[in-house]
């Protein structure tokens, strides 16, 4: 964790992310971002990603939900019962 300065750039406050974060992150100039304000002391930055590159994400997310599905079918059910 580092700590970072707020600075206004016109009408906006900006929060400078570090070079290596960049780099590690495989970002740069440009790219966009998500934000998300979790508390009221919390926000998450995130890298954006393409609809394409989603789309690859929500299809492998589904594959692994079917798996753990019928691997635990079982308990599940009896969890539903409850």
């Amino acid at each position: 964790m580092t700590t970072q300065t707020i600075f206004q750039a016109g009408n906006s406050n900006v929060v400078a992310i570090p070079a290596q974060y960049m780099t590690d992150m495989n970002m740069g100039t440009g790219h966009k971002v998500w934000i998300d304000k979790i508390d009221s002391e919390t926000i998450v930055i995130k890298k954006a990603y393409s609809k394409k590159q989603a789309k690859k994400t929500d299809l492998e997310f589904q594959k692994w939900l079917g798996g753990f599905m019928a691997e635990n079918a079982e308990i599940l059910d009896e969890l539903a019962d409850r």
